[in-house]
């Protein structure tokens, strides 16, 4: 991590959307909006100021410090515009490229920026990355790889790490006299196991298509590696024909017609807290789900986070090409910078961004119960206050030789709904494997 530079600024990284975002009035936001696209006060114009777009949840606290910190040694001064979670992408594709963009802005990275990147609306941050080691090292390798796009940077990791985990009910397990599995046989040997118990072996979210993207993310990685999917992201379409697509395709009806989701998958849902509490009633044995779900389960089910609630790897699977190390979901989230901005501007942009490397923002991400992304970072998370847990993922973090973007953040929007689409026509039996492998060749 580096320490704190801010002077020289006067010379010139499931915030996700499957949590829980605060809500604000149209109004209230119009308002802010407006003050943010105005002067922010007698003598001081458009240039003066920077206008800093963040997905507005209980994570922006960190952010509103950061902003502060910057202002007091910087002579062009951020304005946090923070943005309701619920259309959140929508806003900021209506804005980029019209008078209102943001000049800096909360992002997901890979396909959520492409499009900009394509029409040279991003700052390529590659240059400072390049001559500032530091400011590179300060982050964990397969997280700031994240933020690149056609082999560039466009990203400042600003967030915690958010890794899909398979947690399990540790009570459940026990009165079963189970362990957690280690490889794919064991996951076979669990679902007889539980179902035997009259136990759901996984909790799903079927109304959800985002949470069965989950299981295809893993078993495609673990199937043909993380290079299947990054031929995919890189736009090469014909990889959706690669044979660990449709193998992934045909280990997902498997499960589902084992009953590995039981028979009412189809009906439950996350955002009202479905799967979790099925899950944490002892309904279901396991859930694969986003790093968020210790926090969700910790402030809706707290007897249950504090006592049964374990956590492991995605085991591998027979003859599987793929890293058992590494791992899936949102890295974390990006600062990036608009291409519009010059000068003083652009380097006040650019001096902002670098905040979120230093040790005091890393500091402040662990005060806010988030593992941050910098690397060297052990002793930080050891004072989180999940400690287990956060070393446990940090660590996960740190030592995957790859980490994938969620599928429906990495893609377009143009193929990432449509992709949604198909996998929840799998997981409901409306698509067989072959079909849904001619479904995805067929995105543009």
């Amino acid at each position: 991590m580096r320490t704190a530079v801010l002077g020289s600024a006067k010379a010139g990284r499931r915030g996700f959307r499957r949590r829980h975002a605060a809500t604000v009035t149209a109004a209230a936001l119009a308002a802010s909006l407006l003050t943010a696209c105005g002067s922010g006060g007698p003598g001081e114009s458009k240039a003066d100021t920077l206008e800093v777009w963040v997905y507005q949840d209980a994570s922006t606290k960190v952010q509103r410090d950061a902003v502060e910190r910057f202002n007091k040694n910087s002579d062009v001064k951020a304005k946090l515009v923070e943005v309701p979670g619920e259309g959140y992408q929508d806003k900021m594709r209506s804005a980029m490229g019209t008078p209102n963009a943001p000049d800096v802005f909360f992002n997901w990275g890979g396909g959520s920026i492409s499009n900009f990147v394509e029409k040279d609306m991003l700052v390529d941050l590659t240059p400072e990355f390049e001559k500032d080691a530091e400011f590179k090292e300060s982050f964990i390798p397969s997280i700031l790889e994240a933020g690149k796009v056609n082999g560039k940077y466009y990203g400042v990791p600003m967030r915690g790490m958010q890794p899909v985990i398979l947690f399990y009910n540790k009570e459940v397990f026990e009165k079963a006299g189970a362990e957690p599995p280690n490889s794919w046989e064991d996951v076979l040997k669990l679902i007889d196991t539980f179902k035997k118990e009259g136990v759901t072996p996984f909790a799903l979210a079927g109304t959800d298509a985002w949470t069965e993207l989950m299981w295809v993310e893993y078993l495609l990685d673990r199937i043909g590696g993380s290079e299947v999917f990054q031929r995919i992201q890189d736009g090469d379409s014909k990889a959706w024909g690669d044979p660990a697509v449709l193998k992934t395709a045909e280990t997902i009806r498997d499960l589902v017609d084992r009953g590995a989701f039981g028979n009412n998958y189809k009906s439950v849902n996350y955002t009202a807290d479905g799967a979790s509490t099925l899950f944490a009633k002892g309904k279901a044995a396991m859930h694969l789900m986003g790093s968020w779900e210790f926090s969700n389960q910790k402030a809706n089910q707290p007897e249950f986070a504090e006592k049964h609630l374990g956590w492991t790897t995605f085991p591998s699977l027979p003859d599987g090409k793929g890293d058992p190390k590494s791992v899936v979901g949102n890295p974390t989230n990006f600062w990036s910078i608009s291409s519009k901005l010059k000068g003083k501007q652009r380097e006040a942009a650019i001096e902002f961004v670098k905040t979120a490397s230093e040790d005091w923002y890393a500091e402040s991400l662990v005060d806010n119960g988030d593992v941050p992304t910098t690397s060297d970072s052990e002793d930080l998370v050891a004072g989180h206050d999940a400690p287990d847990y956060a070393i446990y993922q940090y660590d996960m973090v740190r030592d995957a030789p790859s980490f994938t973007l969620s599928w429906d953040q990495a893609l377009p929007a143009q193929q990432a709904s449509p992709m949604l689409t198909n996998i929840q026509k799998l997981f409901n039996k409306q698509l067989s494997p072959e079909e849904f492998v001619d479904a995805m060749k067929a995105l543009k």
